[in-house]
């Protein structure tokens, strides 16, 4: 599988990692099915363009003048390096599975000349004065993925007028011309194309034909085609049997994004999410279905994550050693992830398991291996930190928590409910273990 990464010259959005939990979703499945995974992500840190028409400043270079940078390579490769080891600190937070392979596109420069020479010994080549291009109309089948091949009108003449020595408006950079900073190359010093990366990259590790390729859905019109007639011209052989795209997430308050530029997981974590709140909220809509965020739904996915831990505690506490995972359930699920990646559906059946009290804590684990809410490490977290509070509880509610689990122990229900609702008044929630009356204090 290889998945478009990132252009590592800022922090993230939430709306660029829903594109990553996708990648991670299907290679967890594929693994849950017992498949043999390997998984490529690229990192852009040159030559990706603020236009995807192949005119505007390089994002990399962007990001030097936004800090004051000198710009040349060494700093380039810097503010990459950064912004790279945050987007790993991203994919932790999330528990995306760190892919396989996660190559530097500045580290395969070679590729990429070796494939635009391979281009341009088979005259599908053309200069201008910025660059080398891709000749389009020498490919009949450009534009197949997504039916994309006729473009309006209006697009067309944009991209003509952005650039009147194109012989096409379809004709994209295969390398663009920079003779102060850049690389050597027989064409001229300069930049690979932002496209050309991605086939070098993909087709390196996983050849020229590979399973999987995935990305936003706003990749397919433009990126992806462009990948699909450089790399299928090369080789002559189909690039990648199947491709997936994944929605957008738009936010319900396009005000507040406009003022901030959007929303990084960072800024989730300053105002006291969890980044697997994000996660549960991202199961929650299928991934080929656009997703409205706000703070509100977010709000909503970290009590039901809560919720969540909090009942495989309840079922860690009630499990015995003998205790196996449930096939039936099982097949169940199985079935429901691999019915298109239907992760909404897949929390629906848990939270029905749970309701039923008829699932258990290995069962759960299970299922967590497609999920991803690392559920068996929050539920250790969760059990020390409630031990920990329990040992911090004052004598007198400790009386009212002894009074309560011998009401228990007599049958006397009423008076066991009226000790609960004293607990709730005090701020406290109530569960009711194996072992007795167990309190948490509610946030607030």
């Amino acid at each position: 599988m290889y998945h478009c990464g990132p252009t590592v010259y800022d922090y993230l959005q939430i709306g660029n990692l829903r594109s990553f939990m996708l990648g991670d979703l299907l290679r967890r499945v594929f693994q849950f099915n017992g498949y043999k995974v390997k998984q490529v992500m690229n990192v852009t840190d040159i030559g990706h363009l603020i236009s995807d028409a192949d005119s505007g400043d390089d994002k990399m270079t962007k990001a030097l003048r936004r800090e004051g940078k000198e710009l040349n390579l060494k700093n380039m490769k810097d503010i990459a390096l950064f912004y790279t080891e945050a987007f790993k600190n991203d994919l932790v937070g999330l528990n995306i599975m760190t892919p396989h392979v996660l190559p530097m596109a500045s580290d395969h420069i070679q590729e990429d000349m070796d494939l635009i020479a391979t281009l341009s010994q088979k005259g599908l080549t053309y200069a201008t004065s910025d660059g080398l291009y891709f000749d389009t109309i020498k490919y009949p089948e450009y534009g197949k993925l997504g039916g994309v091949a006729i473009i309006d009108e209006k697009e067309l003449q944009s991209r003509l007028a952005t650039n009147p020595e194109k012989k096409d408006p379809r004709d994209f950079a295969l390398w663009k011309f920079n003779p102060e900073l850049g690389y050597e190359a027989p064409w001229g010093k300069g930049f690979p194309g932002w496209h050309i990366e991605c086939s070098a990259m993909s087709m390196k590790y996983l050849g020229e034909t590979f399973d999987i390729h995935t990305g936003g859905i706003d990749l397919i019109s433009t990126h992806h085609n462009n990948e699909i007639a450089q790399s299928e011209n090369a080789t002559g052989k189909a690039f990648a049997h199947y491709w997936l795209h994944g929605a957008f997430l738009n936010l319900k308050d396009a005000k507040m994004a406009k003022s901030t530029g959007g929303i990084s997981l960072k800024d989730l974590i300053e105002k006291g999410y969890s980044p697997l709140d994000y996660r549960y909220l991202l199961l929650t809509a299928h991934w080929s279905t656009s997703l409205n965020f706000s703070y509100e739904s977010l709000d909503a996915a970290k009590q039901a994550r809560q919720r969540l831990v909090q009942q495989g505690v309840l079922m860690k506490a009630n499990s015995n050693a003998a205790e196996i995972i449930d096939q039936s359930q099982l097949a169940e699920f199985t079935d429901i992830v691999n019915d298109n990646l239907n992760m909404p559906g897949a929390v629906s059946y848990v939270w029905g398991l749970i309701k039923s009290n008829s699932i258990n804590i290995s069962t759960l684990l299970k299922f967590d291996e497609v999920l991803g809410l690392n559920l068996n490490i929050e539920i250790e977290n969760n059990i020390k930190s409630e031990d920990d509070f329990q040992n911090t509880i004052s004598d007198d509610i400790k009386k009212i928590i002894e009074q309560r689990d011998l009401a228990r122990q007599n049958k006397e229900w009423k008076k066991s409910d009226e000790l609960r609702d004293f607990l709730t008044n005090k701020g406290y929630e109530v569960f009711d273990t194996p072992e007795g009356t167990r309190i948490k204090k509610l946030e607030v």
